[in-house]
């Protein structure tokens, strides 16, 4: 019976130490597409409470492992410039360096590192210096994007009175042709389709016949105000200014059966400026 009670109460321990409790320093996870490319951070969050931060808490000129608890994860699906140095695909532990007016930022090939200590310098894969500015009182440490925008992001650090930018770019140009031509190649192709390739080739100013070629389909398919726009652009982009204009003329009068205004104002626009060129 002594046994019995005695196991009862080492199992009642047990379950009482491995119950799930509220973390001082949370973990937190922010994604976000830059291109084509999936970004996924991971990382614990402290909070100030009342502590001066950077400059004592996290002393100036010392590695900080860039959160609390496990190191910051820096997980990438393809290649991304990191303020302007290729970091491959994979998966890096993020360190950082503060220093007033400038931060150093770290990635490491190991990613099974707890603090700074046991990072070892051979094993950095990117070590980049970028600006640091002060900012609205911040008291939970904050990792987010910022500036999503043609196939460019921030990476943003905020905690305290401090943040600092790192400039994320993922070129999708490559991956968006090598994605059209499969996508164009399989049987069942709808207007749309034709309509976006022609699009993204445009608007990265590549493959401009191609375009034309597949804006052309598009519309002989079924044409909508919006991809006899995208006829005109491509017409425009071959250097056939008197065809856009009159292409344009027509996606206009489509789009203002469907009150689709903004079309309305995008064609006004490119029509007032291919007229120039066509004289």
């Amino acid at each position: 019976m002594k046994a019995i009670v005695l196991s009862m109460a080492a199992l009642l321990s047990f379950a009482v130490q491995a119950q799930e409790l509220p973390q001082p320093s949370p973990l937190g996870k922010v994604d976000q597409i830059v291109g084509l490319t999936n970004i996924h951070v991971e990382y614990s969050r402290p909070s100030a409470k009342g502590r001066m931060i950077f400059g004592e808490l996290v002393p100036y000129g010392q590695v900080w492992r860039t959160g609390a608890n496990k190191a910051t994860l820096f997980t990438t699906d393809g290649t991304v410039l990191v303020a302007g140095e290729k970091v491959e695909a994979g998966k890096y532990s993020l360190f950082t360096i503060p220093q007033e007016g400038a931060w150093v930022i770290i990635l490491n090939k190991n990613t099974e590192l707890w603090g700074e200590g046991d990072r070892k310098e051979e094993e950095d894969v990117l070590k980049v210096k970028v600006e640091a500015m002060k900012c609205e009182d911040t008291e939970t440490f904050t990792i987010e994007f910022a500036n999503v925008k043609d196939d460019k992001a921030d990476l943003v650090l905020r905690w305290a009175n401090t943040k600092v930018k790192v400039p994320l770019e993922a070129d999708a140009t490559e991956q968006g042709i090598t994605n059209i031509k499969e996508a164009l190649a399989k049987p069942d192709v709808k207007a749309g389709g034709y309509n976006g390739a022609a699009r993204f080739a445009l608007d990265r100013n590549v493959m401009t016949k191609e375009a034309l070629e597949w804006a052309q389909k598009s519309v002989k398919m079924d044409q909508k105000y919006w991809n006899t726009h995208t006829l005109a652009r491509a017409q425009a982009a071959n250097g056939m200014m008197k065809e856009a204009v009159n292409t344009a003329n027509e996606s206009m009068k489509l789009a203002q059966e469907a009150k689709a205004e903004s079309y309305v104002k995008m064609n006004r626009e490119r029509i007032e400026e291919w007229s120039k060129s066509a004289k």
